[in-house]
């Protein structure tokens, strides 16, 4: 009886998971969308979709005891990443944001990942995603497609591209200040932490 909820967190097919694996369908999708049949209407749709199931299999899997797993606790931040990290280069390469904002997008996810070797000698494989972490992710996930959409020659997409620079610019800052406290958390950890013995950890 005490093991069931080990044997619930350890479920592979979820509805949660499920929507991850799509988003990660979905991110080929974009890129021909945006990159080469140029069908931004469809691209945008593409991101208001992942985003918005983004935020259900959050929400289910916190709701549903059933729908929670450590699968989906390391699938959905990583399809965050590569969504982080493709639709600001696909938007860059379309000429519609500045490569600033795109190599600093990039700079500090290298710089996160550049402390994974780090962790696992403690023993980790990753830090929790923080709210200030979320909170970012929401409001440059928000702020591209804006700026995608505001791309159309009306006057109404001033106002839709003008929103979308302030989530993006708002986003940037939090998304910075989040690595931030990132490397904040690593360097405790290590230094509370033991180093972990490699021939002990993987059972030499």
């Amino acid at each position: 009886m005490n093991r069931a909820p080990g044997v619930v967190r350890d479920r592979v097919v979820t509805v949660p998971n499920a929507l991850s694996v799509l988003r990660l369908v979905l991110v080929p999708v974009f890129l021909y969308l945006l990159l080469v049949a140029h069908a931004n209407g469809w691209a945008v749709a593409v991101l208001m979709f992942s985003g918005a199931s983004d935020w259900a299999d959050g929400k289910i899997a916190r709701i549903f005891d059933n729908q929670s797993s450590r699968l989906g606790e390391l699938l959905d931040p990583a399809v965050d990443r590569i969504y982080m990290l493709t639709v600001p280069l696909a938007m860059g390469f379309a000429g519609m944001v500045p490569w600033w904002i795109v190599l600093t997008l990039i700079g500090r996810d290298a710089v996160l990942a550049a402390t994974l070797p780090l962790l696992r000698s403690r023993g980790l494989t990753a830090l929790p995603v923080t709210y200030i972490g979320k909170a970012a992710t929401f409001a440059l996930m928000s702020g591209f497609p804006l700026v995608l959409l505001g791309q159309w020659d009306a006057l109404w997409s001033r106002v839709v591209l003008a929103c979308g620079w302030a989530f993006l610019i708002w986003g940037l800052a939090l998304y910075l200040w989040s690595g931030v406290l990132y490397l904040i958390q690593v360097g405790m950890v290590m230094r509370r932490l033991p180093k972990v013995d490699s021939k002990v950890d993987s059972g030499g």
